[in-house]
């Protein structure tokens, strides 16, 4: 009897430790972060600083030779078009030579061809805004009957607002053209009428705020000094400097998101144009890149960014794809598959681990692109699917996981 105890005890004893080894050495399953696939709005944009600029500012210099009176104006201050902004008291030789008479004719010539070629460009500009509100309206009366796609209809209208621009800005052109013109009539007649010692006065060609006042004080001055910088800060725009690989994907009428801006919202934007023109830039590491300007205009409403002026600093989103109702998952979630992960894995093949009943399982997919978030995928899941994110080097297909615990 107390053998059959001594060995009942000692086959319990030795199940339990054969238990115990079985528990230490059996693979615990693998702690994870899961995500879910999902789908909805996904788009990718290039991201880089930008300055607020004057679409167009205007040099108000010293036609002729004088003392300049005391500008009272100073930075910031509001002037309209036509308004005196500075005087100067001619300081005229007591006799003038022909050379002289045949210079000042010649500036008045000239002066009259560009005003000349200015009133050309409005006509031009004129027309250019009719065809473009006729193109407009035709697109809008065959989209309401489903004959045009919203892509025509959006770039007929993004026209016909770029060509209402173009139209203000020859405008503008012109006026400040005829400003040139009666600057250079004025001269004349002093010069002729022999050295008169009337006070000349200058007037700004349009109606802003001055930028930049160069000279304040009372002095003499040089004919073509500069005197006042002038611009409209109502007509803003912002420039960034891209990669000229980037700049290739920012092309004109792409949105634009305005952001670290200052205030509250972000503002929204469309690019305008892109230079031609390529520049040198030694960036922070001293690495020679080729950038090129790109030309944004603001579409919010003027009242969100009126606390804005010159030359600040922004930062800009230029929105290069977007897609509705796209599978995404998170970047972190997907990795790059060796050629032989899989059956008709290639070189290059991206793949996630998807979580099946408390196994990791490997799936590959078809990355379309990425952004700093999110990746766009075309196969190989659905929308809900566990996916997990930072899968470590224990993670394989087919290993127990589970969820870390918060």
């Amino acid at each position: 009897m107390q053998i059959r105890r001594s060995w009942i005890i000692a086959a319990v004893a030795t199940a339990a430790a054969v238990a115990g080894l079985v528990w230490a050495f059996a693979p615990r399953a693998i702690p994870i972060e899961t995500a879910r696939a999902t789908q909805g709005h996904f788009e990718t944009a290039i991201e880089e600083e930008g300055k607020t600029r004057v679409r167009d500012r205007y040099v108000v210099a010293a036609p002729l030779a004088g003392v300049l009176a005391r500008v009272a104006l100073r930075e910031g201050d509001a002037v309209s078009a036509g308004q005196v902004v500075a005087t100067l008291q001619p300081v005229l030789p007591p006799l003038y030579d022909e050379r002289t008479l045949r210079e000042l004719r010649a500036r008045l010539a000239t002066a009259q061809a560009e005003a000349d070629r200015a009133q050309a460009q409005v006509a031009s500009a004129e027309v250019a805004l009719a065809r473009a509100g006729n193109d407009l309206q035709r697109s809008d009366a065959l989209a309401r009957d489903g004959f045009v796609s919203a892509h025509k209809l959006d770039a007929d209208r993004l026209a016909e607002q770029a060509a209402r621009k173009d139209l203000g800005t020859a405008l503008e052109g012109r006026r400040v053209a005829q400003h040139a013109v009666e600057q250079a009539r004025a001269a004349l007649s002093v010069v002729q009428r022999g050295g008169s010692a009337d006070v000349f006065a200058l007037r700004s060609p349009v109606s802003g705020r001055v930028m930049r006042v160069a000279q304040t004080s009372e002095t003499p001055l040089a004919a073509g000094t500069p005197l006042l910088e002038i611009g409209d800060t109502r007509q803003l725009e912002v420039v960034a400097e891209l990669l000229t690989t980037e700049a290739l994907q920012a092309v004109p009428g792409s949105a634009v998101v305005i952001e670290r801006w200052g205030g509250a919202l972000p503002l929204t934007g469309r690019v305008r144009a892109v230079e031609p023109a390529a520049f040198t830039k030694v960036s922070a590491l001293g690495v020679e890149e080729q950038r090129v300007k790109v030309l944004i205009d603001l579409t919010s409403p003027p009242e969100h960014w009126q606390a804005l002026g010159d030359a600040y600093r922004v930062t800009v989103r230029i929105v290069t794809r977007s897609v509705d109702q796209a599978l995404t998952v998170p970047t972190s979630a997907v990795f790059p598959l060796p050629g032989d992960a899989m059956a008709n894995g290639a070189e290059g093949a991206s793949g996630v681990f998807v979580v099946r009943d408390g196994r990791a399982r490997l799936r590959e997919v078809d990355v379309v692109a990425r952004n700093s978030q999110d990746a766009w995928l075309r196969r190989g899941l659905q929308p809900g699917d566990p996916v997990i994110v930072y899968p470590s080097a224990e993670v394989r297909d087919g290993v127990r996981v589970a969820p870390r615990a918060p």
